[in-house]
């Protein structure tokens, strides 16, 4: 095989990862007769543009990988950078202050990192977030009622929306699987979709906490224009093509 230049070899992976739906370090090292450490910097390059996700040993396929992960599969997929995230959406979050956040992994690291405020009340669609928020007396959590999807451990329908129109609180932090400055946020799930829309509804700032491979993205539904988010948080490497894009629109960018 002769050698390919980087955007030639860039493609070839995402070429192998459309037919295999998961592409091994090693075995594109040997492909492509470059070293681990090249492949593995391809990989980052191409995370950071939201084209594939990686994991131990290598990366997999974001349209048909991350819908069908298991919640703790999802929640060790760039995990660094949502702890990242998460410090920084904590230190955006004050002492006595309504919080609602919806169901997600990046959600639930940020929970994780609020357990040292005091007198937060937490309004949540995730049992997840409700199980580990309720471990710390400082943290007052109100789990809302309605259907449960098993599979990923969130509340959804009429009464989980009935419900929300009881409340109104400062700041919604807002897990998501994509945003585009004209697609706007979006997410996998018809079901989410719908709660996120009213938890916009009743905030009054909106932060987005959402990794670098989700900017330029767009999913199956639309949560909500990009006009309705205040502030999205991401980590260092996301695209920058994609937030000046943004921040065009008005969206502060926060990096993490």
């Amino acid at each position: 095989m002769r050698e390919l230049s980087l955007v030639e070899r860039r493609q070839a992976i995402l070429d192998l990862l459309r037919e295999n739906s998961k592409v091994i370090v090693s075995e594109l090292s040997d492909t492509f007769g470059v070293s681990e450490v090249c492949i593995r910097n391809d990989l980052a390059e191409l995370e950071t543009k939201g084209l594939l996700s990686r994991v131990h040993g290598g990366a997999v396929s974001i349209s048909d990988s991350y819908y069908n992960m298991s919640l703790a599969q999802r929640s060790n997929t760039n995990r660094l950078q949502k702890e990242e995230i998460a410090i920084k959406v904590a230190g955006m979050i004050h002492d006595n202050q309504s919080v609602m956040m919806n169901a997600g992994t990046t959600s639930l690291a940020v929970m994780k990192k609020l357990t040292e405020k005091n007198n937060l009340n937490i309004v949540t669609n995730s049992v997840v977030l409700a199980l580990e928020g309720a471990k710390y007396p400082n943290l007052h959590i109100t789990l809302l009622g309605g259907e449960v999807n098993s599979e990923y451990q969130f509340v959804y329908g009429t009464l989980t929306l009935t419900q929300l129109d009881e409340y109104k609180v400062d700041v919604l932090i807002l897990s998501a699987d994509g945003i585009d400055d004209v697609g706007g946020i979006t997410t996998y799930y018809d079901q989410e979709a719908e709660i996120c829309k009213k938890m916009i509804k009743q905030s009054n700032m909106v932060i987005a906490a959402l990794d670098g491979t989700k900017l330029g993205k767009i999913t199956y539904k639309k949560i909500s224009g990009v006009d309705k988010i205040d502030t999205v948080v991401t980590n260092k490497g996301a695209s920058t093509k994609i937030i000046n894009k943004l921040k065009k629109s008005d969206v502060n960018i926060v990096i993490a």
